[in-house]
């Protein structure tokens, strides 16, 4: 008997369809007509052992048991879904071949290879096992995934990447949320204060851009512009460059902030004739951005919508799973298999059905066009999000659904579309021995852009016709004083975009080169529920459509050392876990360097300034622990 194991009834339900019929449906699991079954896990069955299913001491939080580190690491079966997991064992037991059909992701490896790992196999049939790659729910697409399985063991490295990030997280969370908690509670502050490798460095962000903002002074600057006039009389306007001897006179990001020498300037070009040193005219061209992954999804939505990341990834799981009209989710892939382009035709006439996009613009696309996503190098487990060929006989989506699948199809259509192509113009004019600078964008062809909406196009100055060497008169030079400006406070959107780039936030600079590569703080599937656990634990607060950082936030922050507050730590573990994936680095080497790490900062928690936390609301920890679950509140403290 061949099993499958898929990461959840929905794509279990899935894989049975492609799969011989009549079918028997059982508790927890379907039977095939060739008496192979399919069953599934509920997304994670096991979960890490508490530190007291280690040790009966640990129930009591005390400094002296810290840290606490498992020698022999225990998983435990999750008390609502215990009963699948034993018709899954059962079930592998019985089976001669074993077919893993987790999610493509790391977490998805990890899950279904966790309760495989419960029944003792030997190995010659754990070499046998298969792996089921979907990430289209449709019924054609799973199909085809079923005659492209490879091996499972081919991914054991993505299993071990998953396991040591799940094991350094409860490292770092279940020590260092007991180490503050004690230290809060020394103060008289009875909460429990929730320290993580991703949660807390994402607060750091939040508290430090707050604390920029209290603290900003703004400060006057200076621009000077010549208004210039051609020999035909057309005018246009250019703007001071200064040399490097005004460098004294400027600040760090090069604004002149001497308003006397700004006034000099301006005095010494008017009514002085001018000429045309450098004039470089280019066409240019602007390929169409790639389709979404979730974060650049999410991070489109928020913009576009106000939408809260977690609210777009459960409109994604809807669409993907109950409708079926989009790829998997939670992806971190941006590029399409070179195979994927055969089935264009198909997804566009789909999109039409379901008001993915106009059908106007739908007729318009060029679906003999390869644009640069198709590309089989950059596909790895998973690809791109994109539209299925699947068409609804009533479209009947909700409206949150509806944008975001029409997010996702515009992204997709435009794939078909020409490149953006506008003139750019640079012009460089010597004035009384000043270099003045201006350029414009002039549009030749709206391209994809045309689907983009008006306020996402160039709308820059556009100059009259010039040549280098032409000589000019400038009219008038004006000094414009402009104010500095404060950072704005962060949104959805923002603090997203923070998540993905993270190494703008990073000091090292060695650590900043290695991140430019790789995905950030958290993955795709885990920052925007991060997000929203930092507001559920109280550290952060929406005022509209601002996030901003609670006095306990600040409180937390401002105690805690620098290499937990600040994001180069745990985007050196995502670096680290990406190698394991890649074969790079083991789980020991990557260990070692986290436990001496976990070491110094619970030291550093024990002799913490613990003062600052005598400002903030009392409440008992009997009566904290009563409404939250003395578990649950430090039980995910990524």
């Amino acid at each position: 008997m061949k099993l499958y194991i898929a990461e959840k009834p929905s794509l279990g339900r899935a894989i049975a369809d492609a799969l011989p019929k009549p079918h028997k449906k059982h508790d927890g699991y379907i039977e095939l007509a060739n008496g192979d079954c399919v069953s599934w896990c509920i997304g994670h069955l096991l979960e890490q052992a508490e530190p007291d299913d280690y040790d009966e001491r640990f129930k009591k939080w005390q400094f002296e048991h810290l840290p606490i580190i498992p020698t022999e690491w225990q998983l435990k079966a999750k008390t609502k879904t215990r009963k699948q997991l034993t018709v899954l064992k059962k079930l592998i037991k019985q089976a001669s071949t074993l077919v893993h059909a987790g999610d493509p992701d790391r977490e998805g490896q990890l899950l279904v290879d966790e309760v495989i790992g419960q029944v003792k196999l030997s190995q010659s049939k754990k070499n046998t096992i298969e792996r089921l790659l979907i990430s289209d729910l449709n019924l054609i697409a799973v199909k085809k995934s079923l005659t492209q399985m490879r091996a499972n063991r081919d991914f054991v490295p993505l299993s071990v990447s998953a396991l040591a990030r799940s094991r350094a997280d409860w490292l770092f969370g279940m020590n260092l949320t007991r180490a503050y908690t004690l230290a809060g509670q020394k103060a008289g502050f009875g909460n429990v204060l929730s320290v993580g490798r991703v949660q807390t460095p994402i607060l750091g962000l939040v508290v430090n851009r707050d604390k920029e903002i209290a603290n900003f002074v703004a400060k006057p600057f200076y621009e000077v512009m010549a208004h210039l006039v051609t020999p035909e009389q057309h005018s246009f306007k250019a703007k001071w460059s200064p040399s490097k001897a005004c460098e004294p006179h400027q600040d760090e990001e090069g604004r002149v902030i001497n308003k006397a020498l700004a006034q000099n300037v301006a005095s010494r070009i008017t009514q002085q004739p001018g000429q045309i040193i450098e004039l470089e005219q280019k066409q240019k061209k602007q390929s169409p951005p790639l389709p979404y992954n979730l974060s650049a999804l999410q991070i489109d939505a928020a913009k576009a919508f106000s939408m809260p990341a977690q609210k777009v990834l459960d409109t994604c799981q809807a669409l993907y799973e109950r409708h079926k009209l989009i790829t998997y989710p939670r992806s971190d892939n941006r590029y399409l298999p070179k195979d994927h382009h055969h089935d264009a035709k198909a997804i566009l006439k789909a999109m039409a059905v379901n008001n993915g996009q106009s059908v106007e613009h739908i007729n318009a696309a060029d679906t003999t066009k390869r644009s640069k996503c198709f590309n089989d190098s950059k596909v790895a487990a998973h690809h791109a999000i994109v539209p299925t060929a699947k068409q609804l006989k009533t479209v009947s989506l909700s409206s949150d659904e509806a944008k975001i699948y029409q997010l996702i199809s515009r992204h997709y259509l435009i794939q078909f579309y020409p490149e953006y192509v506008y003139n750019e113009t640079k012009v460089e004019v010597e004035i009384a021995g000043g270099l003045f600078k201006t350029n414009a964008k002039q549009e030749v062809s709206l391209g994809f852009k045309a689907l983009m909406g008006k306020s996402e196009l160039n709308q820059e100055m556009s100059l009259p016709p010039l040549a280098k060497g032409m000589a000019l008169t400038c009219n008038k030079g004006e000094v414009v004083e402009k104010q500095t400006t404060a950072p704005a406070y962060f949104n959805d959107a923002t603090l997203l975009s923070a998540m993905t780039g993270i190494s703008r936030y990073v000091k090292n600079p060695q650590i900043k080169k290695i991140l430019k590569d790789t995905d950030g703080l958290g993955t795709e599937a885990t920052r925007a529920g991060i997000i929203e656990l930092l507001f559920k634990r109280r550290f952060l607060k929406r005022e509209g459509k601002l996030i901003k950082a609670t006095e306990t936030g600040h409180a937390l922050i401002s105690v805690l050392p620098e290499g937990l507050a600040s994001p180069d730590l745990t985007a050196k573990w995502e670096s680290s876990l990406s190698d394991i994936a890649d074969k790079k680095m083991s789980y020991q080497q990557f260990l070692q360097p986290l436990l001496q790490d976990l070491n110094e900062f619970v030291e550093q928690a024990a002799h913490c300034d613990n003062q600052v936390f005598t400002q903030l609301p009392k409440t008992s920890v009997k009566k904290r622990f009563a409404k939250r679950g003395k578990k649950t509140a430090y039980k995910k403290s990524k």
